[in-house]
């Protein structure tokens, strides 16, 4: 009779077997992923592939699912590189995969398009988001390599162009497994720095060169800019993801340049235009305006109490004079009729009768005009146009002429 073995040795006796059989070393199975599931605290991914009869229970290690360029999904058609083994605690079989490819697309371009659609879920290429860049910045923030030939082409089109900006450079590693942290750091910077807008830029180069502006990283720091982010990533064939969240695109980083700040020549025209238009406003405003004040100063100056004293007092000089001339008219006429009368007066007064011959009896003091006035004896005065005599009265007839 056999011995009686425990569990532990089983399961141990099993692991030494699978372990040292060669075969089992290397392996390559080719399946679906099912019960995809990654342990948020060690980072281990554990699945299982399976056929249309069979499944095999799998793990990858955090070191090696760190590497993984796509996002495995369950029912995703998978090679499963790795070794056999047996988890002795459980007594269950897996395969310890070390790296994991998806059948057709490969994992590079399948974990681009899962990320491209996941962030688009997000809305991190709307259009609705995207910010205007100022047309006539003051500052410029540039993230780009510090020794790569897009910063000079973007620093000869801005001294050309727009001589006055600032700008302020902030190097940052574009190629390489440090680029996307190195990236993400400087774009943040240059987010705090006061520029009017951000160039996020690098020359060309391969699909696998651009890679740090395919990351969510990189994709999602340009995306939570507060300034306007102008990409300029490769040339103009070349789209990353980095692109599609930036404010503005540009094929080339000297188009970058060309995009971010305005010719200086079409600025003076239109300075020099706005000018002209100005001063022909200007001109036009002040004859206008001359033309009121002094419609306005005639009516004020017609108004004001100066001018209504001195027409008033035109009025009363105006009318003294006719008052002058009236009463002087009415004086000549009242001479001539005062001399009128006086000739009639004097035509029919006693002193102009006393010249024909007539003579003026006075008795008393009085003029004595009947002999019944007169007793003989009476002296009376006798005034004649020349001269006067008394005599006395000797007889009075009163009935004789």
């Amino acid at each position: 009779m056999s011995s009686i073995l425990t569990v532990s040795q089983i399961n141990r006796y099993l692991a030494h077997k699978l372990s040292s059989d060669a075969k089992l070393k290397g392996l390559a199975v080719k399946g679906e992923i099912s019960n995809w599931n990654v342990n948020y605290r060690s980072g281990h991914a554990y699945f299982s592939v399976k056929d249309e009869s069979s499944s095999l229970r799998c793990v990858m290690f955090r070191s090696a699912a760190e590497k993984l360029r796509f996002v495995p999904e369950n029912g995703m058609a998978v090679i499963a590189f790795g070794s056999l083994e047996v988890y002795e605690r459980d007594g269950t079989c897996q395969l310890i995969t070390q790296e994991l490819h998806p059948l057709g697309d490969g994992a590079v371009s399948l974990g681009l398009e899962q990320l491209k659609r996941r962030l688009a879920e997000m809305g991190v290429f709307d259009s609705e988001g995207k910010r205007p860049v100022p047309p006539v910045p003051s500052k410029l923030a540039v993230v780009t390599s510090a020794t790569g030939a897009a910063l000079q082409d973007i620093l000869n089109i801005l001294q050309r162009r727009y001589p006055v900006v600032e700008v302020e450079i902030y190097p940052a590693l574009v190629q390489g497994e440090q680029a996307p942290e190195s990236i993400s750091t400087a774009v943040k910077k240059a987010d705090t720095c006061g520029a009017d807008t951000i160039i996020l830029a690098r020359g060309g180069g391969s699909q696998e060169d651009l890679m740090a502006f395919n990351t969510e990283k990189v994709v999602m720091s340009v995306f939570n800019c507060v300034t306007p982010v102008i990409s300029a990533v490769g040339h103009e064939t070349d789209t990353t993801l980095t692109d599609l969240a930036a404010d503005l695109r540009a094929p080339t980083p000297s188009a970058a340049a060309e995009l971010a700040v305005p010719d200086r020549s079409n600025l003076l025209s239109a300075v020099s235009l706005v000018e002209k238009r100005l001063l022909r406003a200007f001109s036009a405003n002040t004859e206008k305006y001359t033309s009121c004040l002094t419609e306005l100063a005639l009516r004020i100056e017609k108004q004001s109490p100066v001018q209504q004293l001195a027409r008033e007092q035109d009025k009363l000089a105006a009318l003294s004079k006719r008052l002058e001339a009236a009463e002087a008219s009415r004086l000549e006429r009242s001479s001539l009729s005062l001399d009128k009368y006086a000739s009639q007066l004097f035509a029919l007064g006693p002193f102009n009768i006393l010249g024909r011959g007539y003579s003026i009896t006075q008795h008393n003091g009085k003029a004595v005009r009947t002999s019944k006035e007169l007793r003989p004896g009476d002296t009376v005065r006798l005034t004649f146009a020349s001269g006067t005599a008394e005599a006395e009265i000797t007889k009075v007839n009163e009935n004789d002429l």
